[in-house]
């Protein structure tokens, strides 16, 4: 594309610190206590590193852009690196809220945006990282969404903390502190006033949740319970049997923890038809734990066996029996919070009868027939299983009587509490105008009203933590919430938390994740969060907009996120009558491609592509010519393994962008998932994310033919991916990486024309963007040594294996020289015939390089690779680098070579990933092998760092 003169190339469209913006992202996913996303749940978030450094490199001036201060290459690279130093710096989780640094960071986009910071807009705000991350940087920050729980989210962390920014708490307790900055005081009144929310509930319900006697090996005495453990019972189909209700357990295991083994055990007693649990807590072997961890399952089979009898019970017969209202509980382990940790207690029938006597409470009859009346998604809407084909076929269905009791309490008391907390602003001086939050009040009404909705936030989270589908953690001996996963399978051994104990699960440790958050919150400017369809969004004037849209068809946010809606809508209603006026969240209009509700996977691919092209179009419409666009995509696991790059949901995103009219001018893979993440591994894990730099395309732009198009694939597609891997590109990230360039030369164009002059299709310009990346690594091979070009041919064809000496000689006849001189070269072994490449671990681990008289680049990187395996970056790795420097490019680009044909070809995962890692690491390695100093004297070498 042709740059317009007075248009400033941004720095995200030339280079960013790829590896120190992943680095981030990825530690980020364990930061805990203090972290937006802990706020609240929302499914599929960007890492706000990942935002952060986004936001800034388009916002700030690449170097090249100013030749009158950087007019040489050399100027510029030096001016890159020190932009680069600030987003390493500004990407680390602890400044996050450091003035110092955000201030650096502010100044650099002042200074490329003529001294005035510009607004940034998400359309697609969901969990709000990019609105948040804009504010951080002192931008003023827009945001909407379909969703109301991701708007009321994106409120609580955008929109409401700068209202209060640096003000102090107005509760009547002793002060934690005499200075408070940001949102910290705001937290503290939230942590004070959810303590007041827990005395309250306590006086109204605190009867129903006793202390529980221990047994005598662990002193006797009373202890707080933790958690109440409970299987579900469907009555046995043997009609022998008499109707009597038999257990459904997953796992007997309570606590697997070494030297804590706890396992429940059933006392069966067949004559009358009845059963007990016990709790074994000695003694316990590591064959009892493998036995109890079956439960009542047959096998590994989906069905449980009848305990009196040993017969299979079908889950048809168990699905039939839940969707009468047939299935039944009982108390099968208590939990207790002992001196020495977790105590597991035998059940009592007085605590059963306890927990199932408040059943007739006409105000559990009421939530359930009103606000919790709605149905639980199918499994048409989500995959990875769903409760409702058992019977929890609404929402009220899905929390015991005791825990719907819990959480009514607790969201009735949020009325009051807002009136405690509004007098106690007006008694701290706030003003007493009565306007409201939803109006841009900041008076002692609207103050009350944001405590609140930080504590309906809570009310939320004691959800997600007590429904009857939360699971107990046996080897974490904790509790486990609803949502592990964006999914809602069925739980038959559940765990209900005690809301007023100490331990996992309780009201004040959901109240602790969402003050400290708060207090996280560093607002550098306002923030605007509204409902919108991204379709209509009403974008501010010069904007920039960076938006992360949904996934194609990975998530199914709405139908999950009723679940919350529910609950947010008893308890903010009142604040934000028309964000909850609805029976439920929008669905009909929500931008994913989910065949149930279109009817075919055709007709949902069309309502996608048709939708997102309308957005995109809007997005080009109402963005400027002076910063680029940047879009991000996230990839299935299944889509790479089983379509490639070109991939349906991909292939359809990037046509929406196409013809919306945006060309694509760069593409940045961002490893943002961790392995443990929401959605679990396997078939839909996300397996990277791509951000999509995108600039508008000129109403000038040409038509070319599918040869043109090539053509310059071939003439401009080289030297890019060589940019690439100089920039040390993961070699699993190459082909993301590969298509910014690739679609750069697409996009320029109004159209590429087959030759039926017809408008070729990303889907077609991926797959062809994809043949000249093979054929570009494909190419570099010709300029190895001999040696290795062979073994990089024997290995495609035979991998580690054995193969005919007379094959082999072919091969070696081709480049010029024989086997012999491959098996000189220390690379083959040829004996009896047959011919095979040695493996790392056979190759002489006392080889030098510099002493080594027929040096090859296979053998090179195979020694470096083993040593990185073995020992990571480190000394030793850094000085064989250091010796190998002359080969270092050579040795990259067969790392390259070597991992397409590994994933690409051999599907050999293992050997894959060996090479991946050490590109991956290559930047720092080289920056050690850099620091070693050579101080060999007579003769002997060291090396010093």
């Amino acid at each position: 594309m042709t740059s317009t003169p007075n248009i400033k190339k941004k720095l995200i469209e030339v280079a960013i610190p790829l590896e120190a913006i992943n680095a981030a992202s990825a530690r980020e996913k364990s930061i805990r206590h203090g972290h937006p996303s802990t706020l609240h749940l929302w499914w599929a978030r960007r890492p706000l590193a990942a935002c952060r450094a986004v936001l800034f490199a388009q916002l700030v001036d690449d170097p090249s852009s100013h030749p009158d201060k950087f007019p040489t290459h050399e100027d510029q690279e030096a001016e890159r690196k020190r932009l680069f130093a600030i987003i390493e710096n500004l990407v680390k989780w602890e400044n996050s809220t450091n003035e110092e640094v955000l201030e650096e960071a502010r100044a650099e986009i002042r200074k490329s945006c003529g001294g005035e910071l510009p607004s940034v807009y998400d359309p697609f705000s969901g969990g709000g990282s990019i609105p948040l991350e804009a504010q951080r940087l002192g931008l003023p920050a827009y945001g909407s969404d379909l969703n109301p729980v991701a708007v009321m989210i994106s409120k609580a962390m955008i929109e409401i903390p700068p209202k209060f920014k640096d003000s102090k708490p107005i509760h009547p307790g002793i002060k934690e502190r005499s200075f408070y900055r940001n949102a910290e005081g705001l937290a503290e009144d939230v942590k004070y006033f959810g303590d007041w929310m827990r005395q309250r509930a306590w006086e109204r319900i605190g009867h129903l949740y006793p202390q529980v006697e221990l047994p005598e090996e662990y002193g006797g005495g009373k202890a707080t319970a933790m958690a109440w453990m409970w299987a579900r019972t469907v009555k046995s189909p043997n009609p022998a049997l008499q109707g009597a209700h038999i257990p459904l357990v997953n796992s007997f295991v309570v606590s697997s923890k070494k030297g804590r083994e706890a396992i429940v055990v059933p006392e069966i007693d067949r004559e009358n038809r009845s059963f007990s649990f016990k709790i074994r807590s000695k003694g316990v072997s590591k064959q009892d734990v493998e036995s109890a961890s079956l439960g009542t399952k047959a096998g590994k089979a989906q069905d449980f066996l009848c305990i009196f009898t040993d017969t299979p019970v079908p889950r048809e017969y168990i699905r039939a029996e839940g969707k009468s209202n047939q299935l039944g509980s009982r108390l099968m382990a208590v939990v207790a919070e002992g001196k020495n940790g977790r105590v597991y207690c035998a059940p009592s029938d007085t605590a059963e009868a306890l927990a199932k006597s408040i059943s007739d409470l006409p105000e559990l009859k009421d939530a359930r027939e009103t606000f919790l009346s709605g149905s639980t998604p199918t499994r048409a809407m989500i995959t990875g299983g769903v409760c409702s084909a058992y019977g929890l076929s609404t929402w009220g269905h899905l929390f015991s009587d005791r825990q719907l009791l819990a959480l009514l309490t607790f969201s009735d008391i949020l009325s009051d509490v807002r009136i405690e907390v509004q007098k106690s602003a007006l008694a701290a001086g706030y003003p007493d105008d009565d306007k409201p939050l939803r109006d841009g009040g900041s008076g002692a009404r609207a103050y009350a009203e944001a405590v609140s909705v930080y504590l309906g936030f809570v009310v939320d989270k004691c959800a997600d933590y007590w429904s009857s589908l939360c699971s107990w953690h046996s080897s974490g001996e904790k509790m486990r919430n609803t949502f592990g996963r964006q999914a809602m399978p069925m739980v038959w051994d559940y765990a209900e938390a005690n809301p007023f104990c100490d331990s996992s699960g309780n009201w004040m440790a959901m109240v602790d994740w969402v003050w400290k958050t708060i207090a996280n919150f560093a607002p550098g400017a306002a923030g605007t969060q509204i409902q919108c369809d991204a379709q209509a969004a009403p974008y501010p004037k010069n904007v920039v907009i960076s938006s992360d849209p949904p996934y194609y068809d990975n998530i199914a946010y709405a139908d999950l996120s009723d679940f919350f809606f529910c609950w947010l809508k008893k308890s903010l209603k009142s604040i934000y009558p028309d964000l909850f006026s609805l029976l439920a969240t929008p669905k009909a209009e929500e931008l994913v491609a989910t065949q149930f509700r279109h009817g075919s996977k055709d007709a949902a691919d069309r309502f996608f592509l048709n939708g997102m092209r309308d957005v995109i179009s809007n997005m080009a419409v109402n963005s400027g010519d002076e910063f680029p666009a940047t879009i991000y995509y996230a990839f299935k696991q299944s889509e790479i393994s089983q379509e490639g790059i070109s991939s349906t949901g991909w292939a359809s995103f990037l046509q929406a962008v196409v013809e919306a009219g945006y060309a694509v001018v760069g593409t940045w893979p961002l490893r943002t998932e961790m392995a443990s993440r929401m959605i679990a591994s396997g078939t839909n894990a996300l397996a990277n994310s791509v951000v999509l730099v995108c600039r508008k395309k000129p109403a000038t732009a040409d038509v070319i033919t599918r040869a043109e198009f090539i053509r310059a694939l071939k003439r401009e597609l080289p030297s890019a991916i060589s940019e690439l891997q100089a920039a040390n590109i993961a070699p699993a990230d190459m082909p993301q990486s590969a298509i910014g360039p690739g679609m750069g030369v697409f996009s320029r164009y109004k159209a590429v024309l087959e030759s039926d002059d017809s408008p070729m299709s990303v889907k077609t310009a991926l797959q062809l963007i994809n043949r000249e990346l093979d054929e570009y690594l494909g190419g570099i091979q010709g300029e190895f040594d001999a040696d290795t070009r062979f073994a990089i041919t024997w290995f495609e064809q035979h991998g580690m294996a054995k193969g005919d000496y007379g094959a082999a000689n072919s091969i070696a006849t081709a480049r010029g020289i024989s086997v012999d001189s491959v098996k000189h070269a220390g690379i083959v072994e040829s004996a009896v015939g047959k011919v095979r490449i040695l493996a790392r671990d056979e190759l002489d681990e006392e080889w030098d390089p510099e002493e080594d008289r027929h040096l090859t680049v296979w053998e090179c990187l195979q020694h470096l690779v083993r040593l990185h395996e073995k020992i990571g970056i480190s000394h030793d790795t850094a000085v064989l680098l250091k010796k190998l420097n002359t080969q270092a490019e050579a040795i990259k680009d067969l790392a390259y070579c070597l991992y397409d044909i590994c994933a690409n070809k051999r599907k050999d995962a293992k050997e894959a990933t060996a090479y991946n890692g050490l590109i991956a690491d290559w930047t720092e390695l080289t920056r050690q092998a850099a620091a070693v100093h050579d101080t060999r004297r007579d003769g002997q070498m060291r090396f010093d760092v």
